[in-house]
């Protein structure tokens, strides 16, 4: 049983003048006024928004069961206190009620010379530096409670039409994307490596017998698992060892990747459609305090982008439509456009906010830029490939009816060179019982971007790794 109240729920009360409670409260120092007769020291503790007052009359002649000077000197922003009060309407601006303190006991000081969050406003670039104690701050408290969110609407989400949650293995030997850019697991000595007769690398004396990386996505193990069980999803961390400092790019990132069997690609953006449609409404359903802080705070327009999300249907347009769309545009884009190329973040932002002005689902893509796995099209050329592509953000999902037939899979596999020793279990799906399959991978941090209204990767995970930083 909880000895306090959290402050979430003690704002929740309803009080008539006179009225009082006697509650405990548990949280951290934000802020600390007053005069030589009473201080008023604003709490938070984590679960919401908002900050609760507490007031502390002083010791005086007038007033000899105030609190000591000495005591009150130890608080400062930063401290943590348990407080025991009354719970009493507030004649103060800017809450309905407030705590009246009668007991109050420091657990832990803060030195206000060296406490680095004494001051209102600091930079998010600064907050990086400090990212143990950026969650005190009101901004990454919201984003952090809009993270939980998320992931917690998202398993919902799932488990009500009846998928199944895999947990796909974090170290791999194969490269699902076809990028290399991966990071490398290994027990072997790096000052004294094992070499072969031909002066390579033995990793046959690695911890497991080969070369193994850590995986940029779960979807070839996924894929596995739909095979048996018809529909599942992966959610976890994912690791890209890019050295790019740009803010959409993080060496670690969380990926959610549901894959189905017998979802034809329109099934497949239909799901989609509706997954993003449901995590929207969840935030604006039950998280109103923390949105409305990230729009007043950050970007004035960001409740309003998500209500409109939930107000259209997703435009639905081939790669080829896409392509002339923006040919004909006019615009001047930093990328040319031409059939063939990939489409940049520029591209995909003109189509969702200048042209369509919602949600776009491209699908069809050239088979030469897509990946190996993906169903090709009776003309040769193209794939059932489908990005979503959102506002502020460009793709936010990518996916693709995967390629069922064995034949084509096994060609495409020795035409982009992929060892058919690292892909004989991938393939054994198309051997024994193919079907046809679908599936897409959401990024979970893009996906907070989004909801949060924030411009950084960086700031919409707790501990953010990138090229030359890992110290949190």
């Amino acid at each position: 049983m909880l000895t306090h109240t959290e402050i979430k729920d003690l704002l929740q009360v309803s009080l008539q003048e006179g009225e009082k409670k006697e509650v405990t409260v548990k949280a951290w120092v934000r802020t600390k006024r007053g005069n030589k007769y009473v201080a008023f020291i604003a709490l938070n503790d984590g679960t919401c928004v908002q900050n609760l007052q507490v007031v502390a009359d002083l010791k005086t002649e007038e007033n000899p069961g105030g609190f000591d000077e000495e005591l009150l000197k130890r608080i400062n922003t930063g401290a943590c206190l348990r407080v025991k009060g009354d719970l009493v309407k507030s004649m103060g601006k800017g809450q309905t009620v407030e705590v009246q303190a009668r007991d109050i006991e420091v657990y832990g000081e803060a030195d206000p010379e060296k406490y680095p969050l004494q001051k209102k406003g600091h930079s998010l670039e600064f907050l990086r530096e400090i990212a143990h104690l950026r969650p005190r701050t009101n901004t990454f408290g919201c984003v952090l409670r809009l993270r939980h969110a998320m992931a917690y609407a998202l398993h919902q989400f799932y488990h009500d039409r009846g998928f199944v949650y895999l947990h796909t293995p974090i170290i791999t030997g194969s490269d699902c994307e076809g990028a290399g850019e991966m990071f490398q697991v290994t027990t072997l000595d790096l000052e004294n490596l094992p070499r072969t007769k031909e002066g390579c690398i033995d990793y046959g004396k690695d911890f497991f017998g080969k070369s193994t990386k850590l995986t940029v996505s779960g979807q070839l193990e996924g894929e596995l698992g739909a095979m048996a069980l018809s529909k599942i999803y992966t959610f976890g961390p994912t690791f890209r060892a890019e050295n790019s400092n740009t803010p959409r790019h993080l060496a670690e990132f969380w990926m959610n990747e549901p894959e189905m069997a017998f979802y034809e690609i329109e099934d497949n953006m239909d799901l989609a459609e509706a997954f993003l449609k449901h995590l929207t409404s969840y935030a604006l359903e039950n998280c109103m305090s923390d949105l409305q802080f990230m729009n007043d705070t950050y970007d004035k327009e960001l409740i309003g982008r998500l209500e409109n999300i939930l107000k259209t249907n997703f435009e639905r347009i081939t790669y080829t439509q896409a392509v002339d769309v923006l040919k004909a545009s006019g615009a001047k884009f930093d990328y040319p456009v031409e059939w063939g190329v990939d489409l940049q973040s520029e591209h995909e932002r003109y189509l969702v906010e200048k042209h369509y002005k919602k949600p776009v689902i491209i699908t069809d893509y050239p088979k030469d830029i897509k990946a190996f796995y993906m169903k090709q099209n009776a003309d040769g050329k193209t794939v059932r490939g489908m990005d979503v592509l959102f506002p502020q953000i460009g793709e936010i999902i990518g996916g693709s009816q995967r390629e069922e037939d064995f034949d084509k899979l096994q060609r495409r596999i020795t035409e982009m060179h992929i060892p058919d020793k690292d892909m004989w279990w991938y393939l054994d799906t198309r051997r024994f019982g193919t079907a046809p399959h679908s599936g897409f991978g959401l990024g979970f941090e893009r996906l907070l971007l989004f909801i949060t209204g924030m411009t950084n990767i960086r700031d919409v995970i707790p501990f953010p790794r990138y090229p030359q930083t890992a110290e949190f």
